[in-house]
Order: structure tokens, then sequence, then C-alpha cells
């Protein structure tokens, strides 16, 4: 989340689209519910299903899963339109400026520098035009017609109404309905929140589905104010902090990325992050990038990690392309390449797509490892045959082992929240029987590991032999050491260059603005400095008090970066510092500093005068209406069909999907096409489960005992489905016998001219805990990835449905 959940209650819209807040974010969307009593918002929500929280709606439109980007691209002509954008905003926060090089072009559903063979883009075109001095040019009248602006303009002229209409089944008026309502809020003094979920990720377009909704929000001025933002509601308790620490396949902690084997050495792999400002005066803060590397490594290895030898650089792994993501990792083990897994707080045989598909490869494995509070449907997955499958387990050579694990409630820690909360817990209980944290584990692991290598050698035992492990009890280290190491601290005295105060050696570090490239400093994750310092432990602070009860409540917890609760916050007031919104602002210039209830984006005294843009992350300062280097499938988001669709693509039918989705030849045989399955399905979750863990208490078993899919009562009806009958579902991969729940929540969409019926799966069940035993939603999923974050696609996919007799086994 750019801002925070109390911060919704200053939004005059709330555009609820690509999640079910009321359904999957019961306790936050009281804050939805809060803005509409105290401020007047209205509830604006485009979802496939009219959901629990299209009921509490002031507004609601359906639309076809997958056809997002084709909604908000029409969003977005709209707003240019009819010329609905803050204008001052607009020009001075983002590059609709920029003038684009000559040889960047869009033709045919693909952009310049598509590479067929390997089916990804050379991305060198998408660039700008650069001065002698290395400076993107720009026009500041918008004249120019290879300005970011007017290349928009041109790409988003084919989402008329209309053809928004033909791709995504919503109705004209409906859809221009909502464009009034989100145009209304280009207005200095109004502002539209977006909030969002896996509705939006899951998908082979996941990352551009989100990023057209900020570029609407860039447009209207919505990014950095009091109720407005890019919220994405984290579907559970811990996992943005997940991402926080690096828990990626590609990631290190703070979200810097692992080098690759042409990174050949420390300096060729800086030359690619040390981001050169592109516009003068401004700032580029990834320029930071070697002291939060090199402090990283100090954290990592210690006096081990020296200047002499690049700061250890070679010990870390080099990542491979493509990556080893899920759908790698499953395909590796089918084919034999990957013989061991360790699985620690995952149940993948649940979440992962095509189920058939990873229970083939866990079926491959020598050794299978799971560290769970709960007895998952992974660690039982030779039972996981199914009534259309004989149990095979005899067949299967897979030893597991399965290490049972305490729960976050019976342990001291940290939770990340999604609005970036650090936020400290405390021990309730002890677990139960033999059950022990995953840190006890993970050391005991380490500490075998390590000492098999300093005795029987190995290739390469290094970074392993090199690690630090300087806790008070190696063997169970306490978290609070866990969260200081993570904080940082000096290595030696620090000498200020600007106040010349000094800070002595060990002391916790304040922030990450202390951090340097000599070895002088470490921290395990930069973004988290500040976390726990010689004041104490900031997570744990729990006082509520609200500044102007504006949603910020500084000194509950603490939010990463340095506090920071509304990121882009200078973006909050105009170029000469004053608030765009007087009755709410964030920051202001008061002539000597920045001040208000938040914490600035940049320096204190940081001058508007110097004309550093908000988005500092960003080389150029701006917010991007084009993005350069971003994104791996275009600058421009384009709609394209899901891998399985019920239509070709309108817009260029001979580029159908997204051309670099994240998909393997040896799954492309395991896509259905329409005449086999006819109907689009979408996963979702409910309230009275939370994920694949609530089936296993007796209450929640009894609030949703059994399996079941929705199905609208046109189809029922076609189909001769009663309420309350068996179905069977099926896709090219697997099948789903459960019970139907006949529904007014979905109607059938006209798509391009026919109707287009939408069945909803949800994900709860399996055939471990309470509940009844269910297929799971993953046997129906396809394994394709998005094209940047190889997120899957559960959203958008095809299926058949069938009236059929009570299963033998369910």
């Amino acid at each position: 989340m750019t801002n925070t959940w109390q911060d919704i209650k200053n939004a005059n819209i709330v555009v609820v689209m690509g999640g079910n807040a009321a359904e999957a974010h019961p306790c936050g969307f009281k804050w939805v519910i809060e803005a509409k009593i105290e401020n007047g918002a209205k509830l604006v929500v485009v979802d496939p299903r009219f959901t629990r929280t299209a009921s509490v709606a002031d507004y609601y439109a359906p639309i076809r899963p997958g056809t997002d980007i084709a909604f908000l691209n029409g969003v977005i002509r709209y707003l240019l339109e009819k010329d609905a954008i803050q204008h001052e905003y607009v020009r001075a926060y983002t590059n609709a400026g920029l003038i684009v090089k000559d040889g960047f072009s869009f033709q045919d559903g693909l952009f310049s520098g598509f590479n067929e063979e390997k089916q990804s883009y050379d991305k060198s075109s998408w660039d700008y035009e650069l001065d002698d001095q290395g400076f993107a040019k720009s026009d500041d009248t918008w004249q120019d017609p290879r300005c970011v602006i007017n290349l928009l303009k041109q790409h988003v002229s084919r989402y008329t109404p209309e053809m928004v209409s033909r791709i995504c089944g919503t109705p004209q008026d409906k859809f221009l309905h909502v464009c009034e309502l989100m145009a209304s809020t280009a207005a200095p003094d109004k502002a539209m929140t977006s909030l969002f979920a896996l509705g939006w990720t899951q998908h082979s377009v996941g990352s551009q589905n989100i990023r057209t909704m900020a570029m609407v929000q860039l447009l209207l001025g919505n990014i950095g104010v009091a109720g407005g933002g890019m919220n994405a509601l984290r579907g559970h308790s811990n996992i943005q902090g997940l991402t926080d620490v690096g828990l990626l396949s590609n990631l290190m902690p703070g979200y810097m990325t692992l080098p690759q084997d042409k990174d050949t050495s420390l300096d060729v792999y800086m030359s690619t992050k040390l981001y050169k400002p592109l516009r003068p005066g401004q700032t580029s803060y990834w320029q930071n990038y070697r002291k939060f590397f090199v402090s990283f490594q100090k954290a990592m290895f210690g006096d081990a990690a020296k200047q002499e030898n690049d700061w250890a650089y070679d010990w870390l792994p080099k990542l491979d392309i493509p990556l080893y993501d899920i759908i790698k990792a499953f395909d590796m083990m089918n084919n034999g390449q990957m013989t061991g897994y360790i699985c620690q707080g995952f149940n993948p045989l649940q979440a992962f797509p095509d189920r058939g598909r990873s229970r083939r490869g866990l079926s491959k494995l020598k050794f299978l490892v799971t560290m769970d509070p709960l007895d998952t449907e992974t660690s039982r997955f030779w039972q996981d045959f199914g009534p259309q499958n004989p149990a095979k387990s005899a067949e299967i050579q897979t030893e597991v082992f399965q290490l049972p694990c305490t729960c976050f409630a019976e342990e001291n820690g940290s939770l990340v929240n999604s609005a970036r909360w650090l936020q400290w817990h405390w021990k309730a209980a002890d677990g139960p029987g033999e059950a022990k944290s995953d840190i006890w584990i993970m050391s005991g692991i380490f500490h075998r590991l390590r000492d098999m290598y300093r005795k029987e050698g190995g290739a390469f035992p290094d970074p392993l032999l090199n690690v630090t492990w300087n806790y008070t009890n190696p063997i169970d280290p306490d978290p609070e050491e866990l969260a200081k190491e993570m904080n940082g601290r000096a290595l030696t005295d620090l000498t200020d260059a600007t106040t010349s105060a000094v800070t002595k050696a060990g002391t916790l570090l304040d922030g990450f603005a202390q951090l340097r490239d000599d070895g002088t400093t470490a921290s395990g994750c930069w973004i988290f400095t500040g976390c726990f310092t010689e004041k104490g432990n900031q997570m744990a602070r729990r006082d509520a008090t609200d500044p102007r009860e504006q949603g910020i409540a500084p000194n509950w917890a603490w939010a990463w970066p340095a506090n920071r609760r509304i990121l882009y916050n200078r973006a909050s007031a105009d170029p000469d510092g004053k608030p765009w919104n007087p009755s709410k602002p964030v920051i202001s210039w008061n002539g000597a500093r920045w001040v208000g209830v938040d914490v600035p984006d940049y320096g204190p005294t940081v001058k508007p005068s110097d004309g550093v843009g908000p988005f500092i992350m960003n080389a150029e300062g701006l917010g991007r209406l084009f993005a350069r280097d971003q994104m791996v499938d275009g600058p421009f988001p384009e709609h394209y069909e899901p891998l399985e669709s019920p239509v070709e693509n309108v817009l260029h039918p001979k580029v159908r999907s997204n051309p670099v989705a994240r998909v393997l030849a040896s799954d492309r045989p395991t896509f259905g096409d329409v005449k086999s399955f006819p109907y689009v399905a979408t996963t979702y979750r409910l309230t009275e489960h939370f994920h694949f863990w609530t089936k296993h208490a007796l209450i929640n078993a009894i609030l949703q005992p059994e399996e079941f899919v929705e199905i609208g009562e046109a189809l029922a009806k076609e189909k001769g489905i009663e309420q309350g009958g068996w179905v069977k579902v099926k896709s090219k991969r697997g099948e789903v016998v459960c019970k139907a729940y006949v529904t007014k929540r979905i109607k059938p969409l006209t798509v391009d001219g026919k109707p287009t019926h939408v069945i909803g799966v949800p994900l709860h069940w399996g055939f471990t805990g309470q509940a009844r035993k269910g297929y799971g939603a993953n046997s129906l999923t396809p394994p394709v990835g998005d094209a940047n974050t190889q997120t899957p696609e559960f959203k958008a996919f095809l299926v058949d449905v069938e009236k059929t007799s009570a299963p033998v086994t369910a």
C-alpha cells in the first residue's frame, strides 16, 4: 500500500477492482465504510461477480475476468479525451513531457524490439531522447508528437467505450459512469483510492493490471495524497514481510536483485543499479544502492566481507534466467532435475497451479521436507490421487520429513501488514508437543550443513563457512537479535559530515541515510533500518494518537521506509510546497523545512526550488506514464487475452495473449480451447475460511463445510443444474466434483457479440483438516505466469461444467 488502511477514510471515491475487500479483508474494510459515512465517499466495484463488496457499493459494473487493462485503458482514453486530468500535477510530477526515442513503436500487438525466437523484448528502444549531458529531453508544452503524453493518447485511442464493452462485456453506460466518477477526482481537493488484491496480480498480465491503474492515478493527481494511492491488500499476515526480506528467488532483502552471470564483478553489477539522474537537479535514490548492498554483505559475512574481496560479492548465488519460479521448479522436479525440496510454511499442492503437475513432481523427489504447524496436503501428497486416480502410494519413493513448527501466536516476532507496518507481537502460548520454531529448525539445519562442509569439504564452501552467526544463543537466536541485525548498526565510530555528530561503534542505526559503502555499517535489510534503534523496539509502539485524525498514527508500530506512512508524499503539495488540498495536508513547506503529519519523502530541508521530483526511486524523479525499463512486456499496458480465453483478441488477432508471459513449452499441451471448455472460471476466497488453514478448525468447517462452485442462474438452467446439486467442473488439466451454488450474483456477459458465462471457484478445500474432503480449485488452473513476477494465472481460465452424481469419495 502506498497509503494506510486508516487513510482510506479520506477518499472521495473508493474503487475496488481486482479484489473483494469486504470478503477477504473484512476488518480493514471498515475504513471504506467510514469513508462512505463520514466523508460521503462513493464506493465503486468492478468485478465479474456481484460480491459482498458490491452489495454495499454505490455503483457496480461487471467485467469479464482477464480484461482489466482494456477497461482501464478505456478510462485513460476518456480522461485524456475529456481533458479530465490534474494538469499541474501531471506536468510537474509525471514524465508526460519527456520525449521518447524515434525507434520506439507499437504495431499489431507488439512493441519494438520483440524477438520471436526468444519470446522476449530488447528494450533499448523503450527510452528517452537524451541531450549531450545525458539528460532526457522534454517538451513541457506537450507539442512534440513523441512526448509521452502524445504517445499515450495514440496508444489508448483504440479503447473506445464500444471496444471496451466488446472486450470486457461491461455495458457501455456502466463503463462511462465509472469513468465519470473517477474523473471527478481530477480536482486538487478530491482523491480516489484504488484497492486491489490477487484479482489483479494472478494474471499473465498481472503487473500491467496494477500499472494501468497507477497511470490513471497519476493522471488524476491521486498518488502521494491523503485518500489516494495504490493500495494492495495483502492476502495474509506476513506476505508483505516475505517480499521485503527477499524470499523471492530473484531478490535480496530490501528489493535488491541478485546478480546475473553477466555481472562478472561488483563494479559491473553496480553499473546496472546506480541509476544516473535523468533530469537536471534530480536525485536518483538508487544511487545509494552500493551503501545498501555493502551493508547487507557486512551483515551476512562480517569481517570476511572486505574491500579486497569486493565485499564477498562472488559468494552470492547468481540469478538464473529464466528464474527458478514455482512453474520452473515443479517442471524441474518432473524432469528429474530437482530431487529435494524444503517447503517452509507453504502448501504448494493446494497453492500452485495444475495440481496434477505438482503432485507428479513431488512423486519424483528423493526427499521432501515440510515445516508447518499443520498437517498439509503437501506433506501427505501421496494420498492425493482422488476418485479419478486410484491410490498409487506404493509406487512413490519420495521420503517425506514432517517438521512440526510453532505458529506466530507461539513465538515473539514481527508481522508486516499491507500498509508496510512492522508490528511486534508477543508469544501467547507454548507450541504443542515437539513443535519448534522455524528459527530453531533453520538454525539446526545450518549448523549441521556447516559442520559437514568443515569435515568433508565441498566444491564451494566459502559462503556457508563465513556466514556470521554471533547470536547469544546460536542454536535458537532470539527474534529481537534478528530484528536488530535487520535494522543495522555502526561497526566503527561514524562522524556525520554535516553535523559532526559521532555515532559510536556498536550503536543501532536510526535510519538508512546512515548506511555507508566502506564497510563501516551493517544492515540486514536497508528498508527496515530504524525499526529497532537505541531508543528501543519501534515495532512494539502502541500509541494510536492520530494528528488531525488524518489516518497517519505515526507512533503506532513502525512503517518502512523511515516510518513514512504515505509514500511519495512530496506529491501531496504543489511545486511551491503548498498542499493541493489544504483541508487534508500531508506535508507542506514552511519556508525553511517540510512539516506535516508524515515523514517527508526526502530531506526535510530540500527546497521546492531545488526542483527535485517526488518519485525519487525513479531516475527521472517523475511518475512513469511510460515505463522505460521496469516492465518486460511493454512500456505501455496493452490488453492481451488470457492464455485460455473464450474469444480472439479483437485488437490484434495475430498476438492473442501476452507474448512474453511465463509459459514453458512443455506445458502448452495442457491448455484447453473454447470448443472443449466453453466457460470462463475464476478462483477466490471466502470470509469463513483463511486460505487452507481454517479447514482444520471445526467452527470454520461448520460455517463452510464443503467444496462448491458458483454458477449463474442462466447457465444452471441451460445445463439442468439444480441448487445444491452435484456438478463436475473440468479443465484440460483436471476436474472438481462438488456442489453447485446457483446464484443471481453472476450473470452472463455479452463479449464480442456472444454470451459468456463465468463460473466462480472458491479455493479452500483439500483432503486434510476438519472440513469435508475436496479436490482443490488448483486442480483446474493452468501453469501460466505473469511476465514480470511469474505469479500464476488463477483468475481467468477455461472450464466445462456438467451435472453429475455424488462421487464415491468426496
